[in-house]
């Protein structure tokens, strides 16, 4: 792997655990799920999330993109999903009624429809003496985070142009790019601002380059589909209050545009050779895959014929023209 993909793996990585723990695992499967994003099959791409798992460890990326093994739900990822329901919806209510008792009041039904959407959340609570109580405090939880959220930003003084927006962009000679923008503000004067929620805690600052690649690569696919660059790239993290700010220049976008060619250089490579190299890094903790990693003596499945071709586009074997 390269020196960059090594760089880049550790960096959202805190003493805790990972900095996105709290986080949907794929938000462009989990918009798909609510409706967001097109169902039909697309072509194979790479979202932020995924380019962060390769560089975390080749072989988790091969098991989520390439054979699609199931995780068992997580309460914080579940959470993050249904504040960042409640936060869409909320901007529906009209100015002056977006406030954070109309927000707490949305989690309940939201929480319904996110397990009618994706049934296996029902598992995180079901069954167990005390179980009510435990769906009860976990969402009084994400009613915390709500309210983090209004402390940060009054959403009746904001009309975002787009809500939960499905952007993707062709790099030309390089790979497909696509994603899901939280939230887009447009000001008057055109200037672009791409803010993204976060229910987790903020990184330390040397921590945060796995935040800022994310945001600079909506940043780069924007830029390349409406020809602007956007003004501000924000990330709001609600576990703790703090927001991460950064006003891209030209040259950044250009820089992670060639983090992502090297990228998928690499990630080509391993498609090609299978060489779906494990990397142990303090994250192992939180993996639900370790019964198959060799890091902790367990052997990968073989991977389904067909599988590689699918999920890349790229045929194992085959060498570049």
């Amino acid at each position: 792997m390269t020196s960059l993909a090594s760089d880049l793996a550790g960096s959202g990585t805190t003493p805790d655990g990972p900095a996105d723990a709290a986080e949907p695992l794929e938000s462009v499967e989990t918009a798909e799920l609510l409706g967001h994003a097109p169902r039909e099959r697309r072509r194979p791409a790479l979202s932020p999330s995924r380019a962060n798992d390769f560089m975390q460890c080749p072989l988790l990326f091969r098991l989520r993109v390439i054979d699609k093994l199931p995780e068992p739900p997580s309460s914080a990822a579940a959470r993050g999903t249904l504040v960042h329901s409640v936060l869409e919806r909320l901007y529906d209510a009209p100015l002056g009624e977006r406030t954070l008792a109309a927000a707490q009041a949305m989690l309940p039904g939201e929480w319904e429809r996110l397990q009618e959407a994706e049934p296996r959340y029902a598992e995180l609570f079901a069954g167990g003496a005390g179980a009510d109580g435990g769906v009860q405090a976990w969402l009084d939880g994400a009613g915390n985070l709500l309210g983090t959220y209004f402390t940060l930003e009054d959403p009746n003084r904001l009309e975002p142009a787009e809500r939960e927006m499905f952007v993707e962009t062709q790099l030309e000679d390089g790979p497909l790019l696509r994603g899901i923008v939280d939230r887009l503000d447009i000001a008057p004067n055109g200037a672009m601002r791409v803010v993204d929620y976060k229910t987790g805690k903020s990184p330390r600052p040397q921590y945060q380059g796995s935040a800022l690649f994310q945001m600079r690569f909506y940043g780069l696919v924007l830029w390349r589909e409406r020809g602007e660059i956007p003004k501000m790239l924000q990330l709001v993290y609600l576990g703790d209050g703090q927001v991460l700010r950064a006003e891209p220049q030209e040259a950044d976008l250009l820089a992670v545009e060639e983090q992502v060619r090297t990228l998928w250089s690499t990630i080509t490579q391993a498609a090609r050779t299978g060489q779906w190299t494990p990397r142990r890094t303090p994250l192992c903790g939180w993996c639900a895959h370790q019964a198959v990693c060799p890091q902790f003596g367990g052997t990968p499945p073989e991977i389904p014929e067909g599988a590689v071709e699918l999920a890349l586009g790229i045929a194992p074997g085959a060498m570049a023209s």
